[in-house]
């Protein structure tokens, strides 16, 4: 008994050790080069250490743009997917209505094919609308990744509301919307703001379809990248890098509780 649970903390504790290598290596990776003058194969330590790297990023007019650009884009586009998709998630949770399994499986339409394709023949459609490096193009380029989550999660928390609650508000002489606002969103809100989470970070870290349609007017973070890895040191790459992921790793800090929770595993399952 001794042997078996001893070798299977040995296992235990190795996979950690491989999951741990694999989340951290590369931010260890970063983190080393956005302070290292220099570090090349076969040098075990880097040359030296600086913030140079740092002031080149903060003090560039066009990496600036490219942060304000996302940080304006995701919150604009989480904002108009949830006006579009919510409404549809309340609907797909609470009404039968010929074509709603075809309509929910639809949704993954966008996601089980490479966006590739899509977005040029996006582009080649907002050429003709006038919506090439625009607003509006990228942000609809932008709700592609989101309304997945935008729709199916929320309605899944709809659903667990359970009906008995509404139908007492109803009797208590609680008309429909009051009902919704004091009974329903109150209940389905965790799952709504999950939704939210991965709805902002589909879309701030959406970098193809915004490149085909947003470049060179409006470059975001992500489509930054692609100058910074070829005309920057990889030094400032990493920087940027770093940049980028504090958002991520910000909000998936704040909603840990719900994701691990079940909240995100649950948004899959509508009957």
């Amino acid at each position: 008994m001794r042997t078996r649970m001893l070798s299977r903390g040995v296992v235990t504790g190795a996979l950690f050790v491989v999951v741990a290598v694999f989340i951290l290596g590369p931010l260890l990776w970063l983190a080393a080069h956005a302070f290292a003058t220099s570090w090349d194969y076969p040098s075990l330590l880097p040359a030296g250490l600086t913030l140079d790297w740092w002031a080149v990023v903060f003090n560039d007019a066009e990496l600036g743009a490219a942060v304000r650009n996302s940080l304006y884009f995701a919150p604009l586009t989480v904002l108009v997917s949830a006006v579009v998709c919510l409404p549809a998630a309340y609907a797909f949770s609470r009404f039968e209505f010929p074509g709603r399994r075809i309509f929910l499986v639809g949704l993954f339409a966008t996601n089980a094919f490479p966006k590739m394709g899509l977005f040029v023949s996006m582009a080649s459609l907002f050429y003709g609308l006038h919506l090439m490096n625009t607003i509006a193009g990228v942000v609809i380029v932008q709700l592609v990744g989101t309304v997945v989550f935008m729709t199916w999660i929320p309605a899944a928390a709809f659903s667990s509301v359970p009906r008995a609650l509404e139908e007492a508000a109803r009797d208590a002489g609680a008309g429909r919307i009051r009902t919704f606002v004091r009974v329903t969103l109150p209940l389905a809100l965790p799952g709504i703001l999950v939704a939210i989470l991965m709805s902002f970070l589909a879309a701030f870290d959406e970098a193809q379809g915004t490149y085909l349609v947003g470049a060179p007017v409006y470059m975001t973070m992500p489509t930054e990248m692609y100058s910074l890895v070829l005309n920057y040191p990889k030094q400032v790459a990493a920087v940027f890098a770093i940049l980028l992921s504090v958002p991520s790793v910000a909000l998936l800090l704040f909603a840990r509780r719900f994701i691990m929770g079940g909240r995100l595993a649950e948004g899959f399952q509508i009957r």
